[in-house]
């Protein structure tokens, strides 16, 4: 009898040490089994403000890329796992609407985006390759990239991006982050159908930041092609505003305008007052 129970114990042991080796090894590592919008949405919104660390993620061809090389200029971080065939591919397809019109109105070179595989078991260099063209996506500055374990849950702990193992593959938030230069944690974009105006306006106001803080003239000219650039409910796009300048020019011009009246009214009384 003794022996039986020391055979069950044994194996109970045994159990238990592979179940903690499976989830010390799980993407995740998730504190519960069960995935809580609203808790997930606290995680997220604490991490405003909070700095990335100096990781080193794998592009698609396997070669090391650096996140510290993009500082200096905004990132959008997009976080997918390959395997997902519904809500990651919707968010991914939004976001290029909105990243095609910020390239074309604030500049291709002007911020970066990547897209990154969580499921560090799947999403390897060859998986994010495939699935960056299954979805279409051929950007300047748009890089898919995956990491190890390690560097993602250092990096989703950054990011405030909680998920959790599921029947379906994982539970998370549809959550896009942006990164502002100084390589913090600016804003979180929620949701898989991202509408142009939320991808491009923390976009545009991080870059007019950073033309103010500029006293060249180059800076100043982007400063002025950012004022200008507004959004167009229309044409769902972006585009250089140039009623702007023409509101500036009549404004200019009747100012004057007035002026030369006033000053012709008053020489007219000057003479007036000679005469007499």
């Amino acid at each position: 009898m003794i022996k039986i129970l020391g055979s069950v114990l044994a194996v109970l042991a045994a159990v238990v040490s592979a179940g903690q080796s499976v989830a010390a090894t799980s993407p995740s590592a998730p504190d519960t089994s069960q995935f809580d919008e609203r808790a997930a949405l606290e995680v997220s919104q604490a991490a405003i403000g909070r700095r990335l660390g100096n990781y080193v993620f794998r592009d698609t061809e396997g070669r090391p890329f650096p996140i510290a090389d993009l500082l200096g200029r905004p990132i959008v971080i997009n976080l997918v796992y390959t395997a997902c065939s519904y809500y990651c591919p919707l968010t991914v397809q939004s976001l290029d609407r909105g990243v095609r019109s910020a390239q074309d109105s604030l500049g291709a070179d002007s911020f970066t985006v990547l897209t990154i595989g969580f499921d560090s078991r799947s999403d390897n260099p060859a998986r994010m390759h495939s699935y960056a063209r299954a979805q279409g996506i051929d950007l300047p500055n748009w890089h898919f990239l995956s990491a190890d374990a390690e560097t993602v849950l250092a990096l989703t702990g950054d990011l405030g991006f909680a998920f959790y193992p599921s029947s379906q593959g994982f539970d998370h938030l549809a959550q896009t982050t942006v990164i502002a230069p100084d390589g913090t944690v600016y804003a979180q974009l929620y949701g898989s159908d991202l509408s142009v105006p939320t991808v491009v306006e923390p976009l545009k106001a991080l870059l007019f930041g950073l033309a103010r803080s500029s006293v060249s003239i180059d800076s100043i000219l982007q400063r002025v092609k950012l004022f200008c650039t507004v959004y167009d409910r229309n044409s769902d796009i972006y585009r250089f505003d140039w009623s702007i300048f023409t509101g500036i020019a009549i404004g200019a011009l009747s100012i004057g305008g007035l002026a030369t009246f006033f000053v012709s009214v008053l020489l007219q009384r000057r003479r007036i007052d000679r005469a007499t």
